[in-house]
């Protein structure tokens, strides 16, 4: 899959021409390697945002995106890095966030700055400082993002490593229920009310996805491999209202919840503590 980063390195120049413009007109871009086939389509004219570690959609409304897509890279993963968070300056002012917006957010929600891109699995490739910006940023419960989120995106990154296939992940918010707002905005930015992550590996002809829906309460100590959080794609598609590629059918996610260190089948009544 290194090929496709240097030909990514090609069309970068030309993308970046392009990502202000409405997603209409981009909303399948084929040459985007951060993407599993093709980008997801949504309904509403977002801005996408095209960089080296990731591509997102970003939705005015919220001002947050409405998918995050990368591809995980053993060679990528590097040393932690410091977060220094600034607005995306491929975007107009009044189409993301500030700093200054999530102030108070974590003693009045108990939220984080959650990324949909997560930092860890860019720190040893150059730009990895675009995941900090606050178009790859939503309010997170720190229940979840420092918990379940982040033991599963630490599988993942295992996966990569495994050597098993190219590992490449959608993930986005959803908003399927009333939830406070960011205090200090200064236009209510409602939290969303879940996210969901779909995990594709592409190993030798064979292509295995998993979907993962998490509640913005998941306690911080659940585990991510409780099947209660196992979604097939298309209720994925049916709650986000996005379009995914053709290829993300779920019929093998069982393989790779068990790559990721998931038993076969458990739920949480009966699931055994993973070591």
């Amino acid at each position: 899959m290194r090929s496709l980063r240097l030909l990514h390195a090609r069309v970068l120049a030309a993308a970046l021409l392009l990502v202000l413009l409405p997603v209409s007109v981009l909303r399948a871009e084929p040459l985007d390697p951060n993407c599993f086939q093709q980008c997801p389509i949504t309904t509403t004219d977002n801005r996408v945002v095209i960089r080296s570690s990731h591509t997102l959609s970003n939705n005015a409304a919220t001002k947050f995106a409405d998918w995050v897509a990368y591809e995980v890279v053993p060679a990528d993963i590097g040393r932690s890095q410091r977060r220094v968070w600034r607005p995306d300056p491929l975007l107009p002012e009044d189409e993301t966030l500030e700093p200054a917006d999530y102030k108070g957010a974590h003693k009045a929600l108990k939220t984080d700055r959650g990324h949909q891109a997560p930092l860890a699995s860019f720190t040893g490739a150059s730009g990895w400082e675009a995941t900090n910006y606050l178009s790859n940023i939503t309010p997170q419960k720190s229940a979840l993002n420092q918990g379940p989120w982040k033991e599963l995106e630490g599988a993942v990154r295992a996966l990569a490593k495994s050597g098993a296939g190219a590992v490449h992940v959608i993930t986005g918010p959803l908003y399927e229920r009333d939830m406070p707002s960011l205090p200090q905005a200064d236009e209510p930015h409602r939290l969303p009310s879940g996210y969901w992550k779909i995990i594709s590996l592409l190993g030798g002809r064979a292509t295995e996805v998993a979907g993962f829906v998490f509640d913005q309460e998941t306690p911080r100590k659940a585990d991510f491999c409780d099947t209660s959080y196992a979604v097939p794609v298309p209720e994925i598609a049916r709650r986000s209202g996005l379009t995914f590629a053709p290829g993300l059918a779920s019929s093998s996610a069982a393989k790779v919840r068990a790559r990721l260190g998931c038993a076969a089948v458990a739920s949480s009544s009966e699931a055994a503590p993973r070591s």
